[in-house]
């Protein structure tokens, strides 16, 4: 008691005295299971190629990325993301390489499906940017502009190509006005009912893409910010909801998921639809780099900030930390 009297009744602190204290009353808890791991596949390379500005991340050769979808599978983890980046001849103002049923990301999803089968949930990224010569996410029209409903017909295209390769689940990241939609009719009359869409409904227009177009080899030139969502906007990311949802969406993402934590806490709770957020390529850097200058604590900030974004509400985090993540988890 204090001279004040009984002063303070409620003592909060109770809960936090131990370890095992504060393990047992957490509200929230990471899971390998809430894990998914984005990884890239390169084209014509012997070896991995380490991506300068994501330590510990590299481009992979059809090998290392088995290996990587079997070390993720013993982990672990739920599933995997899959980027393709072909040779840079192969690139053209059509994305040429993204439809052929031989290009890279199609074979990669092959290889995978071969090794892993349905142990790892694999996902594909469905989108131009990484095969066109202009570096942008779908056809441009006579004025250098992305031509929406140009796009969807590609994006059709990829969906079916993807699907026969053996994915599970396509993601369509070029935020196109109707891709979902596009893509689920093109799944389903293709006989690919069950192949599920995780669509991008929240890609914001972000700073934090920067290490990801070396990932991905990007030709881009100027922005995206005639397609990707503004930063100030949240009502906006309702909307895209509401039309994702009504286009057969079915899973939902929030990307980048650190800046926009409030974009997806009010998602979270609008929806009855798995949510998910991507850990971007800058968020990662960030943490990387100040860990190297000694300025954090590496391991503690990554499990700080993927419990940070499934407590804002999301059910699946890909972060190119998963696999090492799930095995400190188990």
């Amino acid at each position: 008691m204090t001279k004040y009297g009984s002063f303070p009744g409620a003592r909060p602190r109770r809960l936090r005295t131990t370890p095992a204290m504060r393990r047992m009353v957490a509200e929230y808890r990471l899971h390998p299971a809430d894990l998914i791991l984005p990884a890239f596949v390169r084209e014509g390379i012997g070896e991995p190629v380490p991506i300068s500005a994501m330590p510990g991340v590299v481009q992979h050769t059809r090998d290392t990325l088995r290996k990587a979808a079997v070390e993720a599978v013993e982990a672990g983890v739920a599933g995997i993301m899959l980027f393709g980046v072909p040779l840079d001849e192969k690139k053209d103002a059509a994305g040429t390489a993204g439809t052929d049923p031989d290009g890279i990301l199609q074979v990669a999803i092959r290889d995978v499906r071969a090794e892993v089968g349905d142990d790892l949930v694999i996902m594909s990224d469905l989108c131009l940017d990484e095969y066109t010569d202009h570096g942008h996410c779908g056809v441009l029209d006579a004025e250098g502009r992305v031509d929406n409903d140009a796009t969807l017909e590609r994006y059709a295209e990829m969906a079916q190509v993807q699907a026969d390769a053996g994915v599970h689940v396509v993601g369509p990241s070029g935020m196109m006005d109707g891709q979902v939609g596009v893509v689920r009719d093109a799944l389903d009359q293709t006989g690919h009912e069950d192949v599920s869409i995780l669509a991008y409904t929240a890609k914001y227009a972000s700073a934090f893409y920067g290490p990801f177009r070396e990932a991905v080899g990007s030709s881009l030139k100027g922005d995206r910010k005639t397609y990707q969502q503004d930063a100030a906007n949240l009502r906006e990311s309702l909307r895209e909801l509401a039309l994702d949802l009504d286009e057969g969406a079915d899973m939902v993402m929030v990307k980048p998921a650190l800046p926009y934590l409030d974009v997806l806490a009010r998602i979270a709770d609008e929806v009855e639809v798995p949510v998910a957020a991507y850990q971007i390529s800058g968020e990662y850097a960030m943490v990387e780099a100040a860990a190297e200058k000694g300025w954090i604590d590496r391991d503690k900030a990554i499990l700080e900030t993927l419990t940070g974004i499934k407590r804002a509400g999301a059910s699946m985090i890909l972060t190119y930390w998963a696999t090492e993540v799930a095995r400190g988890l188990k």
